[in-house]
């Protein structure tokens, strides 16, 4: 089934190809041929280089933010109870209604493309994070509190690895958010980076750029999700 899964997407985007034309689309030989034209140019590495530090620094900055709030607000029910609704509000919000602010706090550039990949990839770790810490066994925290643990002893020996499985989880849809959320942000208010040279390609109307630029990020989002999935059911193996 998952072997046929490729061959029906390319036949699906063939058909619509034929549906659509040339005006629209690109067929997957002539999609292939211009990103083999496009990873082969300056230009390109350039703005890959761009938004490889923008994307890197903020899902770091999600992942720390998003574990550690995860783990305060499932240990400690009382701040759980007042902030997490909050949070769930927070991640139904489109981001996109906040980007005036991030603009307005942050300016243009590195800061308001990292800032609003971030604020995407926060939420699914945090929210995973949290329903982890609630459903851990309680004889765990037991045994950390006779062992005299203190709340930094408790999450680096009891919470982080008993979590870990479901911080990959929310890693794995965090990736994925935080990677649109610095695109978006070069899309909008940024003059590098590949979400810059997708608009570019938008406004000038190149039909080879956009689908090039569309299958290489699909590629590398597909690529990176199959190796965190691959990390994730290792870990829940060995626990």
């Amino acid at each position: 089934m998952l072997c046929g899964l490729p061959v029906i997407l390319v036949l699906t985007w063939q058909g619509l190809f034929l549906y659509a034309g040339e005006e629209a689309l690109r067929s997957p030989a002539e999609t292939v041929l211009a990103a083999i034209s496009l990873v082969r140019t300056e230009l390109f590495w350039n703005h890959l280089a761009e938004t490889a530090h923008a994307f890197a620094l903020a899902l770091s900055m999600a992942v720390i933010t998003g574990v550690a709030l995860g783990i305060w607000l499932g240990y400690h029910r009382l701040s759980g109870e007042i902030f997490i609704p909050m949070l769930v509000g927070f991640a139904s919000i489109p981001k996109v209604v906040l980007y005036p602010l991030v603009l307005l706090a942050f300016g243009l550039g590195l800061p308001a493309k990292v800032a609003f990949g971030t604020m995407f990839g926060v939420p699914p770790i945090a929210l995973s994070t949290i329903s982890a810490v609630n459903n851990i066994r309680p004889v765990l925290l037991k045994v950390g509190r006779v062992l005299g643990l203190g709340p930094a002893d408790m999450v680096r020996i009891v919470l982080v690895p008993a979590v870990m499985p479901e911080i990959m989880t929310g890693l794995r849809l965090g990736f994925s958010l935080c990677l649109i959320g610095t695109i978006l942000g070069e899309m909008f208010a940024a003059r590098r980076g590949l979400g810059y040279l997708l608009m570019t390609a938008i406004g000038l109307h190149d039909v080879d750029l956009i689908m090039a630029l569309t299958l290489l990020l699909t590629l590398f989002a597909v690529c990176a999700s199959a190796v965190l999935l691959t990390i994730d059911r290792r870990l829940r193996r060995r626990l």
